[in-house]
């Protein structure tokens, strides 16, 4: 009895054993199936091998695998020195995927040289690999500069001489301390646009002053007595009546200097807006009369002169007027001596005396002036 239970144990543990191996088999099979479906269960023999390389290389003659090993064998060292350059080279970063363009190219050479050389194994895989994905080469291994390094490097042709520098060009741009707005990189940012030339106020083509006249005559004079000379050409010009800028400040200055006394200064009147506060009469390029308030504010009259040779023109009488128009509804108030003749041109304007003052003008006027050292205060009320 117990030769027979073991011998029912053995062999039913056989009989197990075999059924797990025979389950390990059939899931392998199976898994080889799933993998690889199209591939046949038998082994791939050497025949086939030397098959695919005959089709691939082309090679005719003799198809043993010794002779195909024999011919193949330099070609796949070579190929392997090459990966193993392209690999130094990528180790550094430096190694990038060929183009399209660069891959055409290379094809094109091999193509074109022909003979022998399309039956080389490197030749053969670099073709078909660029005829199908010419990105996945790397351009280190491909290029001719890595596989036929030049013995000896080319210098470069020598750049053309820079031309000397001129000192005094470096002088003046050392000497360049700022940069004006305009001209700045901040300008370019923030955006510029230059300031616009304020237009006239009024301009005036009919009044002749004596200085004028003055002048014809001296030309008249100089072509009756020098006829034989070229002669002097007059360019006409008007007068006109234009707002303070900073080019008229020292005619200004010197014309309220020889009106009033000296050390006058109008500077901060350009702060103080000028398009309001100032009428400035020129001709051509020459100040001829100036008129001032000290703000829009405080509206009084400041300063108001006419240079000599230029009086009876109605010059001071139009820079009043434009001066008043300039400031509506606002009372305008002065000070003026009390034997000034510019007393009759504010009562044509409605300005009314308010005040009688004493020695107003004593710390101011020359001892020498024939002006009366007191004032009156006047108003023109609007």
């Amino acid at each position: 009895m117990s030769v027979s239970y073991e011998s029912d144990a053995s062999h039913e543990s056989s009989y197990l054993d075999t059924s797990a191996a025979g389950r390990r088999s059939k899931r392998r099979r199976i898994e080889r199936k799933n993998l690889s479906p199209d591939v046949p269960e038998s082994s791939f023999g050497i025949t086939s091998l030397v098959d695919a390389l005959e089709q691939a290389l082309r090679v005719p003659g003799d198809h043993s695998f010794d002779t195909l090993v024999e011919d193949v064998l330099p070609e796949l060292l070579h190929a392997e020195a090459n990966l193993r350059v392209g690999a130094t080279y990528r180790s550094d970063d430096n190694a990038k995927p060929l183009t399209r363009a660069e891959a055409r190219e290379i094809l094109d050479e091999i193509m074109a040289e022909g003979g022998d050389r399309l039956q080389t194994l490197l030749t053969s895989l670099v073709t078909r690999k660029l005829s199908t994905h010419p990105s996945t080469l790397r351009s280190m291994i491909l290029r001719k500069s890595v596989l036929h390094t030049p013995e000896t490097v080319t210098p470069l042709p020598p750049s053309r001489a820079s031309p000397t520098i001129n000192p005094q060009v470096l002088d003046a741009l050392y000497a360049i301390r700022t940069t004006p707005y305009e001209y700045s990189f901040l300008s370019r940012i923030q955006g510029f646009q230059p300031a616009r030339t304020p237009t006239a106020i009024a301009v005036d083509w009919e009044t002749r002053s004596p200085w004028m006249e003055l002048m014809s005559d001296v030309r008249d004079h100089y072509s009756l007595m020098h006829s034989e000379r070229e002669q002097p050409i007059e360019n006409v010009a008007p007068i006109e009546y234009v707002s303070l800028r900073p080019e008229h400040l020292p005619q200004v200055h010197d014309l309220f200097r020889r009106t009033f006394w000296e050390g006058i200064s109008v500077s901060d009147a350009l702060e103080y807006s000028p398009e309001k506060c100032t009428v400035v009469a020129t001709y051509k390029k020459l100040v001829v009369g100036a008129a001032l308030l000290s703000s829009p504010q405080e509206t009084y009259i400041t300063y108001l002169s006419v240079r000599a040779g230029w009086e009876n023109s109605q010059i001071a009488t139009t820079m009043l007027y434009h001066l008043i128009t300039l400031n509506p509804n606002r009372d305008i108030t002065l000070h003026v001596s009390i034997n000034n003749p510019a007393m009759l041109l504010y009562n044509r304007f409605g300005f009314k005396a308010e005040e009688f003052i004493v020695g107003f003008y004593e710390d101011y006027l020359d001892p020498q002036s024939r002006a009366s050292k007191n004032a009156f205060r006047l108003r023109l009320r609007r």
